[in-house]
């Protein structure tokens, strides 16, 4: 009797990084997964505590409190550290650590309690981070950039092109100190006075006027937070709580100096106190304390510096701590694969909020880990008598595959009917996708409308243009993204990791699924019997 070897492929996720933030106002804890053969990172989890540590008050015990809140949140970050074995971090500190008078003994209890190195980082070195951060998500490498985030102690400035920093600075201006030093005393003439002085004093404002500059670029909560309440109609008391309508998704991240001028004048306006604070309440939750400072900081800063526009960056110190970590590990990182992938995020960000991206990322890594492991199995079929997949892939495919199913479900915008059909429209209508051909967009736009409802036969009408090889690809791409649509809806999985077994019978997928409750070893499950049912249909597109 004749016997077949059986090959297991692991595909457990890789090339995993992560960065902690100790910011004033909030300690932040990104993780990615790194594709080094083009040069670009996947956002996978962002986390995100409220610790408040630059809140300046004369009491010990709320100092102490404070202090409590960041070590607790420090906590809950090493436990996420360890449950999804991400051992390359780095974790740094902002303005708050950096001014505080006790910060060796903090710094000292955060290593002894936690086994975190902390690096403080000087204004220049968090300036030039945020830089870095902001290349990964705006096609502005070329251009000399004048790149400002503003924080709840400091607000850094920075002048670069291709990377390097030409010029950059922090001044100790964050909305946390001068809501507490001013707008809680409703002293904001005084403010503005005071915002003035210090910018014009610290010489900034001349340094930045001699060198000049091609484009402003703001980042940071503060400023994504200003530009969603212009872009929502907050300043016109029109702001739609469910979020964009359809209408303004060609609209990219920027505002207006007239725009961000009419939005401070709501924010400061007299009268109906109450009700427009509960309003600003309602629309900007948690920062809401500390967005009048933030705006009118941010009014005072367009008004010395003569900016007219703003680009905004969802990408800020946390994307440039990874990419600098990357930059040192992967000889070829190149700042532009991550801007073309920014445009991406833009997009899905824009449309469907960051609740939803994660659930898009999610899928985009399930897609990944099928998709690698399969061109596993392919390569281990040339030697054996395998059951082979029927095309050829190459890294440009994964980097569709990944974008479709980040972008699948931006149609929702549009709302529940037809949507998947909305998605395709989005993608292939406008200018949003940085540094892709029309018919890589076309692509992507394709496998995006054919996630869900009849998938597309080899003769289909929107297939007409491509080569034969090509279709035969497509097909397979799409198949990998219903089946990780399916198991990301069906399961709601904690994935550790995947296995594919590959014997002359076929491919068999099973899921090592963790439980975050316990740092116990997970067991290899089989996906549930409903689960099988679900995706007999969708697997099927593999035979044909």
């Amino acid at each position: 009797m004749a016997t077949h070897p059986i090959h297991t492929v692991s595909a457990k996720p890789t090339n995993l990084f992560a960065s902690i933030d100790m910011g004033t106002n909030s300690f932040k804890l990104l993780t990615v997964q790194f594709n080094p053969s083009i040069g670009k990172f996947l956002h996978l989890n962002r986390l995100k505590e409220p610790v408040v540590l630059g809140r300046q008050t004369a009491s010990a015990a709320a100092a102490a409190d404070s202090q409590l809140r960041a070590i607790e949140a420090l906590k809950a970050f090493r436990s996420f550290l360890q449950t999804h074995e991400i051992r390359r971090h780095r974790v740094v500190a902002t303005a708050a650590v950096r001014e505080s008078g006790n910060q060796a003994e903090f710094l000292r209890r955060v290593r002894d309690e936690l086994g975190f190195e902390v690096e403080v980082l000087s204004g220049e070195e968090e300036a030039r981070l945020i830089y870095l951060g902001a290349l990964q998500f705006l096609p502005i490498y070329e251009k000399t950039a004048l790149v400002i985030d503003i924080g709840g102690g400091s607000t850094e400035f920075l002048l670069g092109q291709k990377g390097k920093v030409i010029f950059g600075t922090s001044v100790k201006l964050g909305h946390v100190n001068l809501t507490q030093k001013f707008v809680n005393n409703n002293e904001i003439l005084h403010m503005r006075t005071h915002i003035r002085s210090i910018l014009q004093h610290c010489g900034i404002v001349d340094k930045i006027k001699h060198y000049g500059f091609e484009i402003a670029v703001g980042s940071s909560g503060t400023v994504q937070s200003i530009e969603r309440a212009v872009f929502s109609g907050f300043s016109h008391n029109v702001v739609n709580d469910n979020g964009p309508s359809c209408e303004g998704f060609g609209r990219d991240w920027r505002f207006s100096r007239e725009e961000l001028r009419i939005l401070v004048e709501r924010l400061c306006r007299g009268g109906g106190e109450a009700i427009s604070r509960a309003r600003r309440d309602q629309f900007f939750k948690r920062r809401s304390e500390f967005i009048v400072a933030g705006a009118v900081l941010l009014d005072e800063i367009f008004e010395m510096l003569d900016i007219k526009e703003m680009e905004v960056s969802g990408y800020a110190l946390g994307e440039g701590v990874v990419a600098e970590m990357l930059l040192q590990v992967c000889d070829n990182y190149d700042f532009n694969a991550n801007a073309r992938w920014g445009s991406v995020v833009r997009l899905v960000t824009r449309l469907l909020g960051k609740k939803k991206m994660g659930m898009a990322a999610q899928c985009a890594n399930i897609a990944k880990v099928i998709f690698e492991g399969l061109r596993k199995c392919n390569m281990l079929a040339e030697t054996e008598n395998q059951v082979k997949i029927s095309v050829s892939w190459n890294d440009k495919d994964l980097e569709y595959l990944e974008a479709a199913c980040m972008l699948h479900n931006i149609g929702l915008v549009t709302g529940e009917k037809g949507y998947h059909k909305q998605s395709q429209s989005i993608i292939t209508n406008g200018d949003h996708l940085y540094g892709y051909s029309s018919e890589e967009i076309e692509l992507i736009a394709l496998l995006a409308r054919h996630h869900r409802k009849k998938f597309p036969k080899p003769n289909h009408k929107s297939l007409k243009e491509f080569s034969e090889e090509v279709k035969e690809k497509f097909r397979m791409l799409c198949a990998i993204v219903r089946i990780s649509i399916a198991v990301q809806k069906l399961r709601g999985l904690n994935i550790q990791g995947m296995e594919f077994s590959h014997s002359h019978e076929g491919f068999k997928l099973i899921i090592s699924e963790r439980n975050d409750q316990s740092l116990l070893l997970p067991g290899i499950v089989l996906l549930a019997e409903d689960d099988e049912t679900e995706l007999t249909k969708e697997l099927g597109h593999f035979k044909k």
